[in-house]
C-alpha cells in the first residue's frame, strides 16, 4: 500500500515592518502608507502603528511562490494600486477592500518601473528584461511592447498633453516614445552613467533626471513637437557644468536647460514632485534626502531683475565710462534659479524610497514624507523650512536585521527569536510581537524549563538571561566562553544546559535560584564542568536519554560522548565541509546533521554507520530538525528553501518556497503541527501541518510541472527576421502555462463539439430508419447541458482578458480555422461582442498567410466581415450614449437641479 503523508502549508508571515525591494506610497486621503513586504504588500496606519490590511497573492497551482515586491504605484484616484513583482507579474489590488482586481503578466523578469498615467486607464511598466509594457487597466491587457533599452529599465513618466513616454535606463540613454506611433522619437545622451530616476512637474513644463553623478538634469518640455525622425540632444560635459541651454533640434521634446548640484556624494534612487508642483524631493542612497524648492515664473523674472540691478551696479562702479549697453549686460536664467536647495533631510539609517503625502500635516508645514528605511522601519517627517521633525515611526513589529536563532516554548505559545540587537517574543499562532528586548548579537536561544526566563547565547560570547514577563535582560555571564556561542542544548533531566562554543569547549552548567538585596530569588547558573576539544564547537545535541552528547566540529566530523563521564564513543566522519547542525531523533536511533558541503547525512547512533548521504540543498545546510517521534526531519538552506524528508525512505517529501533570502533558523513545535523559520529577509515564516494527505508521485509529478512552468518559451520570437528593430514595438504578452492551459480548453472544447455533433447526426440517422424505435438524445453530461455554440463561448469567456492574446498566439491553425465559425454565430446573436470581436481580430492578424491560402475559410471570413462591423458601431454607439448621459448628469449635478 502507498504511504501518504499530511502536508505541510505556508500559513503566515511576521516580522516584516517594509521589506527593502519595492517604493512607499501614500493613499489620497492622507491616513495610510503601502509598503512592499516581500511578496506582500503592508497598508499601515502611521498614526496608532497598526497594520490595517495586507495584500497577499496567491501561488501558482504547481507550488511555485510569488515573487518579491519589486515596484509599487499609486493609481492617480480610488484605491488603487499597482503591485509589480520579481517575476514579472503586475497585480492591482482595490487597498480598501484587499481585493485583486487585475493580473497582468508580460515581463520575463522583476518589474523594475511602473507609472499610471492621468486618467488611471493605461499603466506603462518596465523590467530587467529592458523592455517597456504599456497595459490596459480597463481592458486588463497588454497593448504594445516599446523595445530599444539595453539594460534595466529604472523609471518611466507620462507626457499627457503630447501623448508621449519618457523612459530611463542604466544604459544611460532617456528615451522618449511616441504613444500613437508606438516608436521612439528622440534619444537624450550625455549622462555621465546610468539614470535612475524621472519627474516630470505636474504641468509638464519641466523634467528632472537623475544619475549617479552629483548632478540633477532640468530639462524643459516641447510639447507641441512633433519629430519627423529620431533625434539626438547631446549634453556635452562641458555644457552640463554650466548649466546652458544645449544646442537641440527645433522639433525636440526635451532639451537640456541646465543642471543642479546634489549635496550627496551617492547616486539618485528616487525623484518626485509634491502635488503641487512646489517642492522637489531627491533621495540618494545613503542616508539623506535633499528638497529643493520649485520656483514660479513670476519669482524667478523678479529674481532674475535683482541680479540684473547687481551687475548694472557693479559694471558702472569698476568702469564708469562703460557704455549703457555694457552696464545692461547680464547673466541668464539658470536651473539653479528655478530650483534652490530648502533643507537636507539627514536619517540615522539607510532610506530605500520615499513619498510625499498629508499624514498629520500642519499648516505651517511644507511637506510632510513618508520614507521606508533599509532597517526594517517606516518613518514619517514634517518638513518646514530649514527644520524638519519626526512625528511617526513604525518600527517595533520586526528585527533590524537577519533572524539568526528561533526558540519555541515548551508549551508551542511563545516563540524567541534573536538578531544583532535585540531579542523579541512573538506569539506564534498570530504573529503579534509580545515583547522587546535589547541583547546582543545572539546566535542560540532556548527558554528556560517553566517558560518564565530565555537564555541566548552571543557572538561575543556571553550568555544572556531574560525575564520574559518582564521583558528585561536581568544577567549577564560574561566570562562564558572565550568565542562565540554557536549553540545550546538543554539537559534530559532539564536541570541545566550545555553551550558549544568557537574556544573549543563544550561546558555544561546548572541552574540555581540566587537572592538579592531584596529578598528576591533570580534563576541563575552555575559553571559545573568543561569538555575540551581540538577543534570549534558548531553544534551540540543529546540524545533523549541524555546517555550521549554529540558535538560536530569545525574538522568537519561529529563526535559522541558519555554524558556522565565524557568519554569518547564515536566519531562520525565523511562531510567535506563543517557540520552546521544536527539533531538526534525522538527514539534515539537516528542522528541528522546538515553541512556546508549542501548535504545531509543520516547516522545510527548505535554503530557510527551512515544510512545515507543525500543532496538536500544548493547551498549550506543550516538548521535540522526532527518531528517529534517520528522519522521526517526538517532542513533549512542558504537557497532560500525549507524541506521535509522522510528518512527512512530517504526521500524529500515537500519543497516549501516562500523566503526571499538564506533562512538561518528553524524551529519545530512539540507535537509537529508547526513549523517556524527565520531568514535573512528579517520575515518569521509559520508552516502548519494540514489534514491534506498527499503522496510521493504527485509530489514528483508537481516538481515537474515547476519545471516546466520555468522552461516555458518567454516570449521569445522564433527567429531572427521576427526581431522588432531598435526603438519599435511588439506583442506585450508573455507566453505561461495558463495560456497553455487555455489553448488546451479551446482545442478540447471545440472537439467535443465536434464529437457532439456526429453523435446528434447519427441519432437523426437512427430516427430516420426507425421512427418509432427513436427516442429523444439525452443531452451531453461533459457539455453541462449547454449547447455547442454556448460550450465554446463558455471556454472563451473563461480565458483571463490579459492571456487572450497569447492564447490565440497558440492555438493551431486548424483549431483556429474552426473557431471563426462559431465567432460569427456570436456576433449575429449579438452575445459577448467585445469578447468576440477582439478573438476574431488576433487569429485573423496571427493567421493572414494561412487563410489567404485556404479557399475552404473564405465563406466564414465573408460571413465575419459582414457581421464585424455593425456589431463594432452598435457598441461604439451604446458607450458613447451612456458617456454623453454621464456628463449630462455631472452638469445638472453641478448646478444643483438633479431630479
Amino acid at each position: 500500500m502507498v504511504k501518504a503523508y499530511l502536508r505541510y502549508d505556508a500559513a503566515d508571515s511576521f516580522g516584516v515592518v517594509a521589506s527593502s525591494g519595492g517604493d512607499i506610497a501614500a493613499d489620497h486621503a492622507g491616513t495610510f502608507v503601502l509598503v512592499p513586504a516581500l511578496e506582500k504588500t503592508h497598508v499601515w496606519n502611521p498614526k496608532t502603528g497598526s497594520l490595517v490590511r495586507t495584500l497577499e497573492p496567491v501561488g501558482s497551482s504547481s507550488g511555485v511562490a510569488c515573487g518579491e515586491v519589486t515596484k509599487l504605484a499609486r493609481g492617480p484616484t480610488g484605491n488603487l494600486i499597482a503591485v509589480g513583482h520579481s517575476d514579472g507579474m503586475i497585480r492591482i489590488w482595490d487597498y480598501s477592500q484587499g481585493e485583486c482586481k487585475v493580473t497582468l503578466n508580460g515581463h520575463k523578469t522583476a518589474v523594475s518601473a511602473m507609472r499610471y498615467n492621468s486618467s488611471g486607464s493605461m499603466i506603462a511598466s518596465g523590467g530587467k528584461d529592458t523592455d517597456i509594457v504599456l497595459w490596459d487597466v480597463v481592458g486588463e491587457t497588454g497593448l504594445f511592447r516599446l523595445r530599444g533599452h539595453k539594460d534595466q529599465v529604472t523609471d518611466l513618466v507620462f507626457l499627457e498633453k503630447a501623448r508621449q513616454l519618457v523612459s530611463c535606463s542604466k544604459d544611460t540613454i532617456v528615451r522618449v516614445w511616441d504613444l500613437d506611433t508606438q516608436h521612439c522619437v528622440q534619444t537624450v545622451v550625455g549622462h555621465r552613467g546610468e539614470v535612475w530616476a524621472l519627474a516630470v512637474h505636474p504641468q509638464e513644463h519641466r523634467l528632472v533626471t537623475g544619475s549617479v553623478d552629483q548632478q540633477i538634469r532640468i530639462f524643459a518640455i516641447n510639447s507641441d513637437a512633433k519629430m519627423p525622425a529620431e533625434a539626438v540632444a547631446e549634453a556635452s560635459e562641458d555644457g552640463a557644468a554650466q548649466g546652458g541651454l544645449q544646442p537641440s533640434s527645433e522639433a525636440a521634446v526635451l532639451s537640456l536647460v541646465g543642471t543642479v548640484q546634489r549635496q550627496d556624494k551617492e547616486r539618485t534612487v528616487t525623484l518626485a514632485f509634491d502635488a503641487a508642483g512646489d517642492l522637489l524631493g531627491c533621495q540618494a542612497a545613503g542616508k539623506s534626502v535633499e528638497f529643493y524648492r520649485v520656483l514660479d515664473e513670476a519669482e524667478v523674472q523678479k529674481k532674475l531683475k535683482r541680479r540684473k540691478k547687481r551687475q548694472r551696479e557693479k559694471v558702472l562702479k569698476k568702469d564708469g565710462d562703460r557704455s549703457e549697453e555694457a552696464a545692461e549686460e547680464a547673466e541668464d536664467l539658470s536651473a539653479g534659479d528655478e530650483f534652490q536647495l530648502l533643507q537636507i533631510l539627514r536619517l540615522k539609517s539607510k532610506v530605500r524610497s520615499f513619498a510625499f503625502c498629508s499624514l498629520g500635516a500642519s499648516k505651517s508645514a511644507d511637506a510632510v514624507v513618508a520614507l521606508s528605511m533599509h532597517n526594517n522601519t517606516i518613518e514619517v517627517h514634517e518638513v518646514e523650512g530649514q527644520d524638519s521633525k519626526q512625528r511617526y515611526a513604525i518600527e517595533l513589529p520586526g528585527h533590524r536585521n537577519d533572524v539568526r536563532a528561533l526558540a519555541l516554548s515548551s508549551d508551542d505559545t511563545m516563540l524567541l527569536s534573536c538578531s544583532h540587537t535585540s531579542a523579541k517574543v512573538w506569539n506564534p499562532r498570530t504573529g503579534g510581537c509580545l515583547r522587546t528586548m535589547e541583547s546582543g548579537y545572539g546566535l542560540c536561544a532556548m527558554f528556560v524549563p517553566g517558560n518564565r526566563q530565555a537564555i541566548v547565547g552571543t557572538k561575543a560570547g556571553t550568555l544572556e538571561l531574560f525575564d520574559v514577563g518582564a521583558a528585561t535582560r536581568y544577567h549577564v555571564e560574561d566570562d562564558a566562553h572565550e568565542g562565540a556561542v554557536w549553540s545550546l542544548a538543554p539537559l534530559a533531566d532539564d536541570s541545566g544546559f550545555v553551550s558549544g562554543s568557537a574556544d573549543k569547549t563544550v561546558k555544561f552548567w546548572e541552574y540555581e535560584l540566587e537572592e538579592d538585596e531584596d529578598g528576591a530569588k533570580h534563576l541563575m547558573i552555575r559553571h559545573t564542568r568543561t569538555l575540551q576539544m581540538a577543534e570549534d564547537v558548531l553544534c551540540v545535541k543529546f540524545d533523549p536519554k541524555g546517555k550521549l552528547v554529540a558535538t560536530a566540529l569545525l574538522d568537519s566530523t561529529i563526535k559522541v560522548f558519555f554524558t556522565d563521564s565524557l568519554k569518547f564513543f564515536l566519531s562520525l566522519y565523511g562531510h567535506k565541509l563543517p557540520v552546521l547542525s544536527m539533531d538526534i531523533s525522538s527514539d534515539g536511533s537516528l542522528l541528522v546533521s546538515g553541512s556546508a558541503d549542501k548535504n545531509i547525512k543520516i547516522w545510527g547512533l548505535d554503530f557510527g554507520d551512515c544510512h545515507k548521504s543525500i543532496f538536500a540543498h544548493n547551498d549550506s545546510v543550516m538548521q535540522v530538525k526532527f518531528v517529534r517521534k517520528t522519522h521526517y526531519v526538517f532542513t533549512v538552506g542558504k537557497d532560500k528553501l525549507v524541506k521535509y524528508w522522510d528518512c527512512d525512505k530517504f526521500e524529500p517529501l515537500l519543497t516549501l518556497q516562500g523566503h526571499k533570502g538564506e533562512v538561518w533558523s528553524m524551529a519545530v513545535s512539540s507535537y509537529g503541527d508547526f513549523v517556524v523559520t527565520g531568514s535573512h529577509d528579517r520575515s518569521i515564516r509559520r508552516w502548519e501541518r494540514t489534514e491534506e494527505p498527499f503522496f510521493l508521485e504527485e509530489e514528483q509529478e508537481k516538481r515537474l510541472d515547476s519545471m516546466f512552468e520555468e522552461g516555458i518559451e518567454k516570449d521569445g520570437p522564433q527567429d531572427q527576421s521576427e526581431v522588432p528593430q531598435e526603438g519599435a514595438s511588439a506583442v506585450a504578452g508573455k507566453r505561461t502555462l495558463d495560456t497553455l492551459e487555455y489553448a488546451d480548453a479551446v482545442s478540447e472544447a471545440i472537439e467535443m463539439v465536434e464529437e457532439e455533433a456526429l453523435r446528434q447526426r447519427e441519432h437523426e440517422m437512427e430516427t430516420a430508419f426507425n421512427p418509432t424505435a427513436g427516442k429523444q438524445l439525452p443531452p451531453n453530461p461533459l457539455m453541462l447541458g449547454l449547447s455547442p455554440s454556448d460550450y465554446v463561448l463558455r471556454t472563451l469567456t473563461s480565458i483571463r482578458s490579459s492571456e487572450l492574446e497569447q492564447t490565440i498566439l497558440v492555438l493551431p491553425f486548424t483549431t483556429a480555422l474552426k473557431l471563426i465559425p462559431f465567432l460569427v454565430e456570436y456576433l449575429q446573436k449579438r452575445t459577448q461582442v467585445e469578447l468576440v470581436c477582439r478573438a476574431a481580430t488576433l487569429l485573423i492578424k496571427v493567421h493572414q498567410p494561412q487563410l489567404a491560402s485556404t479557399s475552404s475559410a473564405r465563406p466564414a471570413l465573408l460571413a465575419l466581415r459582414e457581421h464585424f462591423r455593425p456589431c463594432v458601431q452598435e457598441l461604439q454607439d451604446m458607450v458613447g450614449m451612456n458617456i454623453a448621459a454621464i456628463k449630462q448628469l455631472q452638469r445638472l449635478a453641478k448646478n444643483g437641479s438633479v431630479f
